[in-house]
């Protein structure tokens, strides 16, 4: 490789963010979801910091089983509302727990401060840009994650609710 090689090369490896290979980013999920298991949600659940976002316990109800599912995601607060992303860790497939809430859009948020009964709906033009915006502010790299699905990544709204816990 020629000297201008190397250097297209490096410039164009740093001008692109680094993600985690997609194993590690499975097995911290997993490992994140199994301590919030085994504490009954005592570890593992934070408030979003200034700047920063926190962790929610998100409970759906599955799109063909019925059955409630579990999910750790990353959210910020908005308004009273609970903002989060449908990314699958970047992957390209949709996540199974925003599939699920477009079949049953009622869920049950936990998060440090308690459960709560939510329903989800999908954020639509300025309201998009607004939370999306927000969310690059925390993580610069979000663009450039962004661009590796196939699919523009939602962004999920969680208003609170009245009723009952559809989840069980």
């Amino acid at each position: 490789m020629t000297g201008d090689r190397e250097g297209h090369a490096a410039q164009t490896r740093r001008g692109r963010a680094r993600l985690q290979p997609r194993w590690f980013i499975v097995a911290f999920w997993h490992g994140h979801r199994a301590l919030l298991r085994l504490t009954g949600g005592r570890f593992g659940l934070w408030r979003p910091k200034p700047g920063g976002w926190g962790t929610l316990w998100l409970t759906t109800t599955g799109r063909r089983s019925g059955a409630p599912r579990r999910v750790v995601l990353g959210y910020v607060e908005d308004d009273g509302n609970l903002v989060t992303m449908a990314m699958n860790g970047w992957g390209p497939a949709e996540p199974a727990w925003w599939l699920n809430l477009q079949a049953h859009p009622d869920a049950v948020a936990q998060t440090r401060d308690g459960a709560r009964p939510v329903r989800a709906r999908r954020a639509e033009g300025e309201e998009r840009v607004r939370l999306w915006s927000r969310w690059a502010e925390i993580d610069k790299d979000l663009d450039d994650f962004a661009a590796r699905r196939p699919t523009e990544t939602a962004v999920v709204v969680l208003e609170r609710r009245d009723g009952p816990d559809p989840a069980g």
